[in-house]
């Protein structure tokens, strides 16, 4: 029976591991999702690993030669409890995959909640039941809104499930 297994790799060697271990006909999978990037006072978005270093192979120990991964060009490791590899729980890989869109990148639930312009109110932390302007979000479930702070407009990052729409 095929499982699926964690692969550790080299700094920066997902899409190369991904790559060779194709060509060796295992089944593999590199979830990826939209990364903000700012360079040079440009910001962006990109497809990047969501869980860097990591990708996962579909492996059927019995039946397949599974060693070989570990010698794969990009590949560091493949996680192991003692000798034998560790699978991961039924139903993660299915569950990563419905959150992705029609581009094969996984979306998070509070993406695409509000947009720039939209009211907001905190519902939690320091700034509890204050209203301010949502500006944008990163990709580490984070928030920035916009607050009137002893007069002034304040720029504020907030944790995601900290605020809400106002009604």
């Amino acid at each position: 029976m095929r499982r699926w297994y964690v692969v550790s790799t080299q700094s920066r060697g997902e899409e190369k591991a991904v790559c060779h271990l194709q060509n060796q006909g295992y089944e593999v999978y590199l979830p990826r999702y939209l990364k903000r990037r700012s360079h040079a006072r440009k910001i962006d978005w990109v497809p990047a690993p969501m869980f860097p270093r990591y990708l996962f192979v579909a492996i059927d120990l019995k039946h397949e030669q599974w060693l070989s991964v570990r010698s794969t060009v990009g590949v560091s490791q493949i996680i192991c409890h003692g000798d034998t590899p560790t699978p991961i729980p039924e139903g993660i890989i299915d569950e990563i995959r419905a959150r992705e869109d029609e581009n094969g990148l996984v979306r998070f639930s509070s993406e695409g909640k509000f947009k720039k312009g939209d009211r907001v109110q905190v519902i939690g932390g320091a700034f509890g039941d204050q209203v301010g302007i949502f500006d944008c979000s990163d990709d580490s479930r984070r928030v920035f809104i916009l607050l009137d702070l002893l007069g002034r407009e304040v720029k504020v990052r907030l944790s995601a499930e900290t605020i809400s729409a106002v009604a």
